[in-house]
């Protein structure tokens, strides 16, 4: 069964966030909405069972790291959402540029649909560049980190 409330929740964030279209799946079931009808208001397109195998989201082009940051490894959204860069107002940040960090380390933190993800740095070594403000909004597939692996 559809939840309402979720439906409402991801229009309010295709409002917030100017988005036109979303389409998600969620076990069997997917949804899919697209701005543009009457006063830019979504619509929902579609609601049928989600397939067995889902493909993953295309890539948002984004712009490639300045050639400066050559042999680094950036670290990117996995979704599209809020950026946090520390656990809650009041916390250090998770990083800091010149920061050692391991392939388990939390960089950051993601909200989507009022869901905090914790974001975690999957490769080894020096944070050389922090390419995004906390609490910006972010696109999947953008850069949010840049490291430079260990020697």
């Amino acid at each position: 069964m559809i939840d309402l409330d979720k439906i409402r929740e991801l229009i309010e964030l295709m409002k917030e966030h100017d988005l036109s279209e979303v389409d998600l799946a969620d076990g069997k079931e997917r949804v899919s909405l697209k701005r543009g009808g009457a006063a830019g208001t979504p619509v929902m397109t579609a609601v049928a069972p989600a397939p067995m195998i889902a493909a993953p989201p295309a890539a948002v082009p984004v712009a490639a790291p300045p050639a400066e940051d050559d042999g680094l490894v950036a670290i990117s959204s996995p979704m599209v959402g809020t950026y946090y860069a520390k656990p809650d107002p009041d916390a250090d940040p998770f990083i800091t540029v010149g920061a050692e960090i391991t392939e388990e380390t939390t960089v950051c933190i993601i909200e989507a649909m009022k869901v905090f993800n914790e974001i975690k740095a999957e490769t080894a070594g020096t944070v050389e560049r922090i390419l995004v403000e906390n609490e910006a909004p972010v696109e999947y597939g953008q850069p949010l980190i840049l490291v430079r692996p260990p020697a």
